[in-house]
């Protein structure tokens, strides 16, 4: 028992109850696997999870275990996920376990102290906690952290010198650069050429290649389509990359890591840092987080690993699925002991015959090795709890696709009228990718059944709708840019700001408020504008450097006094606030340039996200947030909470304050289209989807088999049976023979094997009924493993459905506990239930100006109260001054 089990028993005098009463009384009952991988205690845990296993529990009940039945420190559990999201849950729910035992025994728990979030929250914590892995308790400053977007705009940025380092003219780099990807056709695209060497970079980082190492063995080693002066410039362009990063004081993900982990290696006691180190969706990890966690558990041994490898997904962001099925035997080489291995195989999320299905799909590939002696593959046998013999898997008749997707069309239109479930959301379309005709045929069957889908990620997110009518009358206020440069992507774009501006227009006609809203915000652009060239009219007249200090005494009534200056800019410049700050700065030795103060003088007391919350008061959109509520359609407000999100990066990353010397030449509205839109335009939706994106009431989603990783639906439609194998990614062409670790599984069968398990992903998320769209006709295909089970005489048709045999979905509670906020949920619904809809539900992102607006605000106020009061006192001083002289 530890001493902080002990001493928490000490002050309460209780003990808990068995675990077994604690699962009685949250109606939990385990299974025998669930059973003993929960009360596992000591030593690596091999966790293999199929689909609908109930992992999540299991990891929740075993970490209660820990904490609660032997005394380990929260602090003491490293628990990582694949997303934020997947933490936040898996802590609420041990807040409210941890709460129960609470009730028993009077003892308390505190969680803020454990290690809880994915790899890189985890990293980026690690590189900051002074006292665990910094002997000295000092550490250097961490860099700022560039996202997958903030990667991108940082090599656009950073371009000239990147490609300076390696020796190639800016003008001529994008089309050498795309060369080494496609020899036969280089494109021009620095677009692509950036993504091009993002995938590159990331996947050196993760794999912690060394450019000097691999230049020694570069001649010995066997390229394949690339020559060695491919791989020269790549890795010139690499240490230019990273020579950006360290001058610029940022970081990327997959660096992040290895500065982490560069820190475990330099600390002695980094193994016996942590007791429990716990991993889930460990399928999905790479080389250097698979470093990172065998370091952290070398002391203790302490490393559970959860995973499925049938639902590996993520190669392409570097994840290499052999971290999981190889993990008994690297847990010999780095920790010299066998792993305990559990298999969690009940199923409790879908029929018996999906789970049979998705069984007898995967058995469709051959997973051995080619000499037969070893298997790319877990062995695992899956079973329902769920036992009926009524259909739960059908098929579409074999037909052209316009006329299966009616036919889906028309019976999921008898789901929802017969009761079969109960919302719209609850029945998902899922597709290897959105951005397919297949797609655009089965929205288009749908909304003639009066069905409305929900599909951002379908085609590019700033193509819908609510984006278009909000960037519209961006457009109007700020001024439309001038867009140069050739190409499609280029001519897609300018049509794109065609299209929101002749939206825009048709808002501003119909609304005559709106389109005061409008001029007026035109008009305080233009009086920033205005304001600005008056006072550097000043300036240049009197011959001051903008950069010199600001001197209330010689300069603030000079532009005070300037012909033309707006009340506004007056009423600025006279800020006595804005006084004592100056004269306190100045004092400090920090004094504020003339610059500055010309710019605040004419900066807008709103910016983007403010601007989007005034528009939403405006009758288009405030009908939107009124349908969410009245008629449960939550798809347009969803989009808005998106739109927020990109606003809030661009006002975090780009512009913070509008101030007039952006809006010369139409620099603002330049850099807000042509660079941060454009970006977001020419990226689309493939690289960018997030797996924590809301899907609202009222409408069918439509997802990215990606995108239903992890989730349930009680009848999902598998819209595209076929993906088609182009070999093994260039990227791991490339990277292959800079390894050093043996060879993972064969190039020539690893899209085979990603493919198959994409689409097991697909067939898992089932409850009640999986549908499939058997395609037949000219040009259509379905993946190999599909063939023989489509083929079955036995497989149920659509049109032979029972539609009442069917189960009724009904709206389930979480298995995990939730905790509820007084203060972020309870008091905030209870002022305004609207706003907890908005922000806690859409994930809309407040506007952080908006206090400060206020804070403003109350204090021009107060100033002018002030004011007021002091020329009442005057005026009072001067009348009874006057009434003395009279009397006299």
């Amino acid at each position: 028992m530890s001493n902080f089990s002990d001493h928490l028993r000490i002050i309460t005098g209780n003990t808990p109850p068995p675990i077994e009463r604690l699962w009685a009384v949250m109606k939990f009952t385990p299974n025998d696997a669930q059973r003993e991988a929960i009360l596992h205690v000591n030593g690596p845990l091999y966790l293999t999870a199929g689909p609908g296993s109930g992992k999540t529990r299991v990891l929740l009940w075993r970490t209660l275990n820990l904490i609660v039945y032997h005394g380990v420190e929260p602090e003491k559990i490293f628990l990582s996920t694949f997303t934020e999201k997947a933490a936040k849950q898996l802590v609420d729910g041990l807040r409210a376990l941890l709460g129960l035992v609470t009730n028993f025994t009077g003892q308390p728990y505190d969680l803020s102290g454990m290690y809880v979030g994915t790899v890189h929250s985890l990293c980026r914590r690690l590189l900051t906690d002074r006292r665990r892995f910094f002997a000295d308790r000092h550490r250097p400053r961490p860099p700022a952290l560039l996202d997958d977007l903030g990667q991108y705009f940082h090599l656009n940025s950073a371009w000239e010198q990147i490609v300076t380092f390696a020796g190639l003219h800016p003008l001529d780099a994008a089309e050498e650069i795309n060369a080494i990807f496609n020899s036969q056709h280089p494109s021009l695209s620095r677009h692509r050429a950036i993504e091009n060497l993002r995938r590159a970079f990331n996947r050196f980082s993760e794999e912690l290649l060394d450019p000097k190492e691999i230049r020694a063995r570069i001649d010995a080693l066997s390229w394949g389509e690339f020559s060695h002066g491919d791989i020269e410039l790549l890795l010139n362009l690499y240490e230019g990359y990273r020579k950006t990063l360290e001058d610029g004081l940022v970081t990327d993900f997959a660096l992040l890591q290895q500065e982490a982990y560069q820190v475990l290696e330099s600390f002695p006691g980094s193994g016996e840092v942590f007791e429990h180190i716990i991993v889930d969706e460990y399928q999905d990890t790479n080389t250097i987080q698979e470093r990172i966690f065998f370091k952290l558990a070398s002391g203790t041994k302490n490393l559970c690993v959860v995973g499925d490898d049938d639902q590996a997904l993520y190669r392409f962001r570097g994840a290499t699925v052999e971290n999981f099925v190889q993990f008994p035997q690297r847990c010999q080489t780095y920790l010299g002991v066998e792993p305990r291995q559990i298999t969690l195989n009940i199923n409790y999320r879908s029929r018996s015959q999906i789970v049979n299905f998705y069984g007898r799909f995967m058995a469709q590939v051959d997973w051995h090795s080619d000499d037969g002696a070893s298997t790319y593959r877990v062995d695992k046998e899956i079973h329902a709890h769920r036992s009926d013999a009524l259909p739960a898997v059908v098929a579409t008749a074999p037909s052209p696709p316009e006329v299966a997707c009616q036919e889906i069309a028309v019976f999921v239109r008898r789901l929802l009228d017969e009761g079969k479930v109960e919302n719209a959301n609850q029945i998902a379309f899922l597709y290897p990718s959105l951005k397919s005709r297949q797609v655009e045929r089965m929205k288009e069957a749908l909304e003639a059944q009066g069905l409305q889908v929900y599909a951002p990620r379908a085609g590019r997110f700033l193509e819908v709708d609510e984006a278009l009518d909000v960037f519209g009358i961006y457009l109007l206020i700020f001024g439309r840019p001038s867009l140069r440069g050739m190409g499609r992507d280029v001519e897609d774009f300018r049509q794109w700001l065609n299209t929101i501006e002749a939206r825009a227009e048709q808002l501003r006609h119909a609304d005559p408020r709106l389109a005061q809203f409008i001029h007026d915000r035109q008009a305080e652009v233009q009086r920033a504008h205005s304001d600005y060239a008056t006072l550097l009219s000043v300036v240049s007249r009197h011959h001051w450097d903008l950069e010199a200090p600001y001197n209330i005494k010689r300069m603030k009534r000079a532009l005070y006094n300037a012909p033309g200056l707006s009340e506004t800019g007056k009423r600025l410049l006279a800020s006595a606030y804005f006084d004592r700050i100056v004269q306190k700065r100045a004092q400090e030795g920090r004094p504020l340039s003339l610059n500055y103060a010309i710019r605040r003088a004419t900066s807008l007391d709103w910016n983007f996200l403010d601007l989007f919350y005034r528009l939403m008061g405006f009758e288009h959109f405030k009908a939107m947030f009124d349908r969410a509520e009245r008629f449960g359609d939550e798809g347009p407000v969803a989009n808005l909470g998106l739109i927020t999100q990109y606003l809030q990066r661009f006002t975090d990353e780009r512009v913070s304050i509008i101030t007039a010397n952006l809006l010369e030449n139409g620099k603002l509205s330049a850099i807000f289209f042509n660079s941060y839109l454009f970006a977001l335009f020419r990226l689309g939706e493939s690289e960018w989807e997030n797996p924590e994106d809301p899907f609202p009431r009222g409408r069918i989603p439509f997802l990215t088999i990606h995108q239903a990783k992890g989730l349930e639906f009680p009848v999902v439609v598998l819209g595209n049976l076929y993906k088609r194998d182009r070999g093994a990614p260039q990227i791991e062409r490339l990277i292959r023979p800079m390894l050093t670790r043996p060879d993972g599984e064969p190039l020539d069968r690893m899209t085979e094997f990603d493919i198959a398990r994409m689409f097991y992903v697909a067939l898992s998320r089932a409850q009640n009924l999986l549908i499939l769209a058997h395609f037949r006709g000219p040009g259509q295909h379905v993946s190999p493993p599909f063939r023989p089970l489509l083929s079955d005489p036995s497989l149920p048709r659509l049109r032979d459905i029972d539609i009442s045999t069917l189960p009724e979905a009904r709206l389930r509670e979480s298995e995990i506990p939730k905790v509820y906020s007084f203060t972020a949920d309870y008091l905030l619904y209870k002022k305004c239930p609207r706003q907890y809809m908005i922000f806690r539900k859409f994930g809309f992102v407040p506007s952080r100006s908006q206090t400060m607006f206020f804070g403003s605000l109350v204090h021009r106020t107060l100033e002018d109260l002030h004011h007021e009061l002091i020329r009442r006192r005057k005026l009072a001083a001067n009348t009874h001054q006057e009434g003395e002289k009279r009397d006299a």
